[in-house]
């Protein structure tokens, strides 16, 4: 098991969180807040996407520039059989930071333009697309890097609608 790694895994995304939230109370100056948010979120999205979804999870994800600077974007998954075993509840707890801080910043983006408080917008703004990056990487490293949602989606509504028709009584013929 990895603690440290749980531990920094949570730490940044929710001290950004907690930063923004109070930054009212711990200074009257924004740029100091707006230093320190942008500060924890950037190593946020470096621990999350080079430290912790390595050891807790498994997965990782990265870009790679060709000769021709084509991007090609990669996104792996460690084998079943490797030698570290994943823990259940490492894996429950980067997941669940990784899907419920986005979430936190989508509320904050729509506070932001409905306060009409637009100075703090850019920041709110690039806490979301930091930590959606994030969560969009590690879900196609879950799902293939091959595979896209919407296919994954297709065969899933297919399951379902299969396994609905199982259970269906069959048509009694008079």
């Amino acid at each position: 098991t990895y603690p440290l790694a749980s531990f920094f895994h949570l730490f940044f995304r929710t001290s950004a969180i907690l930063v923004y939230l109070l930054c009212d109370v711990i200074s009257s100056r924004f740029i100091v807040c707006m230093v320190t948010i942008i500060l924890l979120l950037s190593c946020d999205f470096w621990t999350v996407k080079n430290v912790s979804g390595r050891l807790l999870v498994g997965l990782r994800w990265w870009n790679q520039v060709d000769e021709d600077g084509r991007s090609h974007w990669m996104f792996e998954s460690r084998k079943s059989d490797g030698v570290s075993k994943i823990s259940a509840a490492e894996s429950r707890l980067f997941w669940l930071g990784l899907i419920v801080c986005p979430i936190f910043w989508v509320i904050f983006v729509f506070s932001t333009i409905f306060s009409f408080n637009i100075k703090w917008l850019v920041v709110v703004i690039m806490g979301l697309v930091l930590q959606w990056a994030n969560l969009y990487g590690y879900v196609r490293c879950k799902v293939g890097g091959k595979s896209s949602l919407r296919n994954m989606a297709k065969s899933y509504l297919m399951q379902v609608r299969i396994a609905s028709q199982d259970h269906l009584p069959a048509r009694q013929q008079h």
